[in-house]
C-alpha cells in the first residue's frame, strides 16, 4: 500500500516537471527569434563608418542598400485593421430627413410679341445689306481691298478712298486716269502684280500720296511723282537708269525711304533730296559713283544725320576707291571696301 503510494506521488511530480518544461521553452523560443529578427539588423549596420557618417543624395544607395530593405522589416502587425460597418438604419421620423433641393420648373414659352417688331437696319448706300462692298472690292470705311481678285486693270474707286490694296493680281498697266480726282488718296500697294508700264502722268497730280508700293511687277520706268511722297518701293522689276528722269528724286523734299533694289541700276540716282533716310540699292549693277552723291564736296562742315541706312551690297563696285564720298554721313554704306 505505501508503495503504491509512492509511484503515484513520482508519477505527478514527473507530469508537473513535463509542464514545466513546456512553459519554459515558449519565452526561449521567442528570445531565439527575436536574436534572428536582429541579426539582418546588425548586418546592415556594421559596415557603416559612424564617425564619418554622411548621407547624401549621392551616396545613399551606397550606405543604405535598398534592394532588401522591405524585407528586412516586417511592417505587417503595425497594418491597421479597418472593420466595416453596417449602413446607418433609416430615420422613423420623416421631418429628420434633410429637405431636398428641387429644381425650378421650366418656364413655358411665351407667344412673340408682333405689336413691336425689330427689324433690321437698312442697308446704307451703296451697299448689299448693310456691308460695305465696292465688287469686286470690298470697302471698309475709306480702305479699298482688291487684294487677289484677278483684277487686270485698276477698277473704279469711291472719291473719298485712303487706302488701296491690290495686291496679287495680273494688272499689266497703269493709265493716266485710273486715280484721277481722288485726292486723298495717301497709299497705293500694287505688289505682286504684272505691271510693265505707267503712265507718266498716273500719279502726278494726288496731292495726299505718300507711299507707292510697287515691288514684284515688270515696270521698266518709273512715272513722275508728286512731292508729297514719303515712301517708294519698286523693289525686284527690270528698271534701268535710263528708266529713270534725270534727277528724278531732288524735288521730293518728304521722301524718307528709296528702295530700288534687284533691278538694272547702273548708277545711283543722285542727286538725293536731305530728308532721305533709307537708300536701298543692293542687287544692281552700279559701278562707280560720284565724291559728291551723298555729300557736299565744297562744303567740308556738311552732314547729313537723317542718311543712317544706304545698302549697296550685290553691286559690282568696290567702296573703298571712294574714300571721300562718304565724310557727311553717320554710318559707311553696306557694300564690298575691298
Amino acid at each position: 500500500m505505501a508503495l503504491g503510494h509512492r509511484m503515484q506521488t513520482l508519477a505527478w511530480v514527473g507530469i508537473a516537471s513535463l509542464c514545466l518544461g513546456a512553459a519554459w521553452a515558449v519565452p526561449a523560443k521567442k528570445e531565439r527569434k527575436k536574436v534572428e529578427k536582429l541579426k539582418p539588423d546588425l548586418v546592415l549596420y556594421e559596415n557603416l563608418d559612424l564617425d564619418n557618417y554622411d548621407v547624401t543624395l549621392d551616396n545613399y544607395g551606397d550606405i543604405m542598400d535598398l534592394n532588401n530593405y522591405e524585407e528586412l522589416y516586417d511592417y505587417g502587425d503595425l497594418a491597421p485593421k479597418i472593420e466595416v460597418g453596417t449602413l446607418a438604419p433609416r430615420p422613423k421620423d420623416r421631418e429628420s430627413l434633410p429637405e431636398l433641393v428641387t429644381a425650378a420648373p421650366t418656364p413655358k414659352l411665351q407667344p412673340p410679341d408682333t405689336t413691336n417688331p425689330i427689324r433690321p437696319a437698312p442697308p446704307g448706300p451703296g451697299t448689299a445689306q448693310g456691308v460695305p462692298s465696292c465688287l469686286p472690292c470690298l470697302c471698309i470705311r475709306t480702305s479699298v481691298y482688291c487684294d487677289d481678285t484677278d483684277l487686270e486693270h485698276i477698277p473704279p474707286l469711291p472719291p473719298d478712298t485712303t487706302y488701296l490694296y491690290a495686291r496679287f493680281n495680273r494688272i499689266g498697266a497703269i493709265r493716266a486716269g485710273d486715280f484721277m480726282g481722288l485726292k486723298k488718296l495717301k497709299r497705293i500697294d500694287l505688289t505682286s502684280n504684272s505691271i510693265s508700264w505707267a503712265d507718266v502722268d498716273a500719279f502726278r497730280f494726288l496731292p495726299s500720296l505718300q507711299e507707292l508700293i510697287l515691288p514684284e511687277n515688270r515696270l521698266t520706268a518709273l512715272p513722275e511723282l508728286p512731292r508729297s511722297i514719303v515712301r517708294l518701293d519698286a523693289r525686284l522689276n527690270r528698271i534701268p537708269s535710263a528708266g529713270l528722269r534725270p534727277e528724278a528724286f531732288q524735288d521730293l523734299t518728304q521722301l524718307q525711304f528709296l528702295h530700288l533694289s534687284d533691278n538694272q541700276l547702273d548708277y545711283i540716282p543722285a542727286p538725293l533730296p536731305e530728308s532721305l533716310r533709307s537708300l536701298h540699292l543692293q542687287n544692281n549693277n552700279i559701278q562707280t559713283m560720284h565724291e559728291d552723291t551723298f555729300c557736299n564736296s565744297q562744303d567740308q562742315s556738311h552732314v547729313r544725320r537723317a542718311l543712317e541706312d544706304i545698302r549697296l551690297d550685290g553691286n559690282p563696285i568696290n567702296l573703298s576707291l571712294f574714300p571721300n564720298a562718304y565724310f557727311c554721313l553717320p554710318r559707311l554704306p553696306t557694300g564690298h571696301f575691298l
